[in-house]
């Protein structure tokens, strides 16, 4: 067939869909181009998987580097694991995707997101999820489609839609929205991801609107009205393409005879169930319940009849506990553990629990507990990112770690998987906006939140308990941040919204969703809903509710630690920050880093200078930052010794006529041959030091303005009367003279000085005087 290609402008963004030309072999391809960006998104179904009682949908997001120009780094040069930008785009796609699929569709489908181009301008995040709901709309496949997608930006109090990377920098808030078209024609929202950029605290101080709950709504029906306009181009390409639905097996969900069997012998009981507050016995109850269940039924039916049903009795068992959960809340306004609608669990928190931490939060809401532990480290800690993003890389880092014992259930654990790196992406994007900026806090940040006990939404306890740990450090943050998980019930054309969701109401509600802020504005939004027809004013409700507790949760968290600490914690390292001029950075590190790394050797600190002239010195104790300091200081300003002081010197080189000592840096002493055999003759001058070797040494002579400094060593017995005496002794002798290491520079250079004017260098030495000192 010939390519078919056409576009459409969308919020001021032109928006290109092409298929028939590239991956014709899958089951449904198109190619998305906004800007240079381009996508190819593939719709590939395969045979059905036996025994499984889920939709197998898998969501992948290949990143090419060429995209961006680039090679990739590391050792093989070529892409490997997916990048954690990819993996966040993956889950974009998948969660507006996986609840269009219709109810009982158990083949294997598989959407890829190939990135083409990436122009450093527009995200391809938006571009993939358009590209994957027109894919599978192409494939043909049983789909309540084309889902469709579009990001808005937040700029000068308003909504601009497609904005690109560098819009982003100057807006307030950051929001994608996908949804899909229902059968009245309207838009519902599928999936909400927002939040507050780096900046935006800075812009909203300079008079810019702030993300509240109002402004965020308004931005939604600003989405809903693009998405609508995507999702009718969608389906006039695919009018144009032919496509139409295909037969596939959809598996029957249950039959009414199992439904009534199950609902005679359990809907009482499952009802009793429901009313234990506690996760763990109402789980035993309700695993009793079904082995019970079971066997009843087995008895009933015959193990032939039970085993062709068997999957249908657990598929309406789960939905029977959803709908005496749903019928409880929405009639009697009881939720499973008694609490009603709006009620938030019992809070506490706690801080500094970490002995030879930086700082520590422990925040548990009910049965969900989550202790967060920071680190503060040099900025050349920061994490570089190697992607095809235009951000390089990032000082503040929040890793989440889940592990089975949190459920109380065993299992492996072989780093992070997907849903992991999610929610840790989240509860880092809640804080980002509050960070203090480099130059104000010179320090790369990361937290780490640890899921001790699991029981609705460890993603939002991590952002509290980041909150308190940060306090705890003593990083002054701008605001604290708290976020709270909010449910909805959609039942007879009733809606009632949850606070504070537990986690059986998350697998058995209509909407999941978090929101994170502080007392004045929204910094991290994320929304999943699988109601149609979901009204404004409802959704509204739902934000102004989630305000409510999570001002009540951040009033809690300021009772543990009002504030930042005033210092940061003893165990933390100690960030001074010192600018010097560009042309002197040279100077500072010496060659090939000699200086720096002496000044690193003798104070223990970390140090790092940046291209524009700042120096961040760190130490774990503040007197080396601060000897550190003072080095650089002698550098750019050198300070000329005075004859009688002492110094700890250093052998840097030596020569026939002497050894040249360290004594301040970039300056150098010159301690004659003649000086150390304490009146013996010594034929070498590494008879008795060597370079690196450290010694003590008075300062005997100063001349031509610091450039000539001689010294003289003063050995372990002396007294310090025979060091006076060996001071006026050494100001009674004549200059070294200048010859003696004139005469040893011309034998080391050989014939190369003597083909560059050897008479010069004689004529020098003739004129006499003590050696000068060695210049770097």
């Amino acid at each position: 067939m010939e390519p078919i290609k056409d576009s459409r402008t969308i919020g001021g963004a032109d928006i290109a869909f092409e298929t028939g030309k590239l991956a014709m072999l899958a089951g449904g391809s198109v190619v998305v181009t906004i800007g240079e960006t381009q996508v190819l998104v593939t719709c590939t179904s395969g045979p059905a998987r036996e025994g499984i009682d889920f939709f197998p949908l898998t969501v992948d997001v290949e990143e090419r580097m060429y995209a961006a120009g680039k090679i990739p780094g590391g050792f093989f040069r070529r892409e490997g694991r997916p990048s954690e930008t990819a993996i966040l785009t993956a889950r974009l796609i998948d969660r507006p995707l996986r609840p269009t699929f219709r109810t009982g569709f158990r083949q294997e489908v598989h959407v890829v997101c190939t990135v083409l181009s990436a122009d450093q301008a527009n995200p391809y995040d938006v571009p993939g999820i358009n590209g994957a709901g027109l894919a599978a709309t192409l494939a043909g496949l049983p789909f309540d489609g084309p889902v469709a997608a579009v990001r808005l930006g937040l700029l000068n109090g308003r909504w601009k839609v497609n904005p690109t990377y560098q819009d982003l920098d100057l807006a307030t808030f950051d929001m994608i929205v996908a949804g899909r078209k229902n059968d009245q024609g309207g838009v519902d929202i599928l999936m909400v991801e927002a939040e507050a950029p780096d900046d935006a605290l800075k812009h909203i101080a300079e008079g810019n609107a702030a993300p509240t709950e109002e402004v965020v709504a308004e931005g939604l029906e600003e989405a809903k009205r693009n998405i609508g306009e995507i999702v009718d181009f969608q389906r006039e390409f695919a009018e144009r393409y032919g496509a139409a639905e295909r037969e596939f097996p959809v598996e029957i969900v249950y039959e009414d005879e199992v439904v009534a069997a199950v609902d005679q012998f359990a809907r009482g009981r499952v009802a009793e169930a429901l009313r234990i507050a506690d996760k763990t016995d109402r789980s035993s109850t309700l695993d009793a319940l079904k082995a019970e269940l079971g066997t009843h039924l087995l008895d009933v039916w015959g193990e032939d009849v039970y085993a062709s049903r068997v999957q249908q009795v657990s598929r309406y068992f789960k939905d029977l506990q959803k709908d005496v959960m749903r019928r409880r809340v929405v009639e009697e306004g009881i939720r499973i553990d008694g609490r009603k609608a709006d009620e938030l669990r019992p809070i506490s928190c706690e801080v500094g629990l970490v002995p030879r931490a930086h700082g520590s939060g422990l925040f548990q809401r009910g049965e969900t507990q989550v202790l967060n532990v920071i680190t503060l480290g040099m900025l050349r800690m920061t994490q570089t990112i190697d992607t095809i993003d235009p951000e390089e890389s990032k000082r503040y880092i929040h890793h989440y770690n889940f592990p089975p014992f949190s459920t109380g259930e065993t299992g492996f654990m072989r780093g992070p998987k997907r849903r992991e790196i999610g929610h840790g992406a989240l509860a880092e994007r809640a804080l980002v906006p509050v960070i203090p900026e480099e130059q104000e806090f010179p320090y790369t940040v990361r937290l780490v939140s640890d899921v001790l006990q699991s029981n609705g939404s460890t993603s939002m306890a991590s952002v509290c308990a980041s909150t308190l740990s940060l306090m705890d450090a003593g990083v002054p943050i701008q605001a604290p941040v708290a976020g709270i998980a909010m449910g909805l019930i959609a039942e007879g054309g009733e809606f009632v919204t949850l606070t504070d969701i537990l986690g059986a109401e998350d697998a058995l509600g209509d909407m999941d969703f978090k929101v994170a802020g502080t007392r004045d504005f929204i910094t991290a939004l994320q929304l999943d809903t699988k109601v149609t027809g979901l009204p404004a004013e409802v959704l509204n409700g739902a934000l102004k509710q989630a305000r409510e507790a999570r001002l009540f949760i951040l009033d809690r968290m300021l009772e543990a630690i009002p504030g930042p600490r005033e210092a940061l914690s003893a165990t933390a390292p100690r960030v001074i920050t010192k600018q010097i001029p560009v042309d002197k950075i040279g100077e500072v590190i010496g060659p090939k880093g000699k200086r720096i790394n002496e000044i690193i050797a003798a104070t223990g600190a970390d140090i790092d200078i940046q291209d524009d002239g700042t120096v961040f010195i760190g130490s774990r104790e503040g007197e080396g930052a601060e000897r550190a300091i003072q080095m650089i200081d002698e550098i750019l300003n050198p300070r000329i010794p005075e004859v009688g002081e002492r110094f700890h010197g250093k052998v840097v080189k030596t020569t026939t006529f002497g050894a040249f000592v360290n004594i301040l840096p970039g300056q150098d002493g010159l301690l004659h041959i003649s000086k150390l055999g304490r009146g013996k003759r010594v034929s070498s001058v590494e008879e008795v030091v060597n370079v690196g070797d450290e010694l003590e040494v008075i300062v005997t002579r100063v001349e031509e303005g610091g450039r000539r400094i001689a010294i003289d060593p003063i050995w372990e017995d002396m007294s310090d009367d025979d060091v006076k005496e060996l001071l006026t002794r050494a100001q009674e002798e004549p200059a070294a003279p200048r010859g003696d290491r004139g005469r040893d520079r011309d034998r080391g250079r050989g014939d190369r000085d003597r083909g560059r004017g050897g008479d010069r260098d004689r004529g020098r030495g003739r004129r006499g005087g003590p050696p000068r000192q060695r210049e770097e």
